[in-house]
């Protein structure tokens, strides 16, 4: 079994990171209930929203980064990577910050790669570009996202999928709890 992970709100619990970040950027005083809302869609949406000119972009990512240096792992997500063959994340998040988390947790000994789309040259998801560079080098049975942006290049590709966090979300399989994941999804693949 090889499954292909979102990072941000999938495999870590980064939100409460992520819209430190955006409302730091922002320098309004914005509901942080609703940033997480448009944060949720996708972050191009939500600097549509709200104003903000995509030429901040890398200034976002050095402040959510910033702010993200706390954020943990959800709880049991080590036992599903542990369970499975080869884990691969594809993020939009810069690929050191992801290394350091994964190291600071000792998660990174079960991923055999980290593609960071931007850094690496692909097309923002939902383009399917990142998830077609894994599939020319490995097979993948499963991708793990918390957006739809996530799951679209998935099923465009015919790979099975599994919503995180989001009933909302088109998807094969929908878990809330990592501890139900081998419950819920392995043993219905």
């Amino acid at each position: 079994m090889n499954i292909l992970w979102d990072f941000d709100g999938t495999l870590f619990d980064t939100y409460p990171a992520l819209v430190e970040g955006f409302v730091s950027l922002s320098q309004r005083n914005l509901d942080r209930a609703e940033v997480l809302r448009w944060l949720k869609k996708d972050s191009k949406t939500a600097f549509k929203h709200y104003g903000i000119s995509e030429e901040l972009r890398g200034e976002y990512q050095r402040l959510y980064n910033m702010h993200s240096v706390n954020s943990l792992p959800f709880d049991d997500v080590e036992k599903v990577l542990a369970a499975v063959d080869q884990n691969i994340i594809v993020t939009h998040r810069e690929k050191e910050s992801t290394l350091m988390l994964l190291e600071k947790f000792d998660l990174l000994k079960y991923f055999q790669e980290v593609v960071s789309v931007e850094e690496q040259g692909f097309t923002r998801k939902p383009h399917t570009a990142s998830y077609e560079y894994v599939l020319k080098t490995r097979h993948i049975d499963l991708v793990v996202g918390d957006r739809d942006l996530d799951l679209i290049p998935a099923r465009g590709l015919n790979i099975k999928t599994v919503a995180f966090q989001n009933p909302n979300i088109d998807a094969d399989f929908h878990i809330d709890h990592y501890a139900d994941f081998n419950s819920k999804v392995l043993q219905h693949l």
